[in-house]
């Protein structure tokens, strides 16, 4: 039993090492996920601080501090 588990035994740590090894992102994976995420947040930037959309987000806002119950 011991010589056929010791057999086994390289290509079983191959495999661990193999999966360790594409389990996480490069470090290139994070600069383009950092980018894609700083380009977001400037497209989302632009369109709330836009004229119209602005207009709408202090009229709800407004809308919001003057109800009443």
């Amino acid at each position: 039993m011991y010589k056929a588990v010791e057999a086994r035994m390289p290509a079983l740590v191959c495999r661990v090492r193999g999966a360790r090894r594409d389990a996480g992102m490069v470090t290139s994976e994070y600069a383009m996920g950092i980018v894609a995420a700083v380009a977001f947040a400037v497209v989302l930037y632009k369109v709330v601080t836009s004229g119209e959309v602005s207009a709408e987000l202090q009229a709800i806002v407004k809308q919001a501090l003057d109800a009443r119950m």
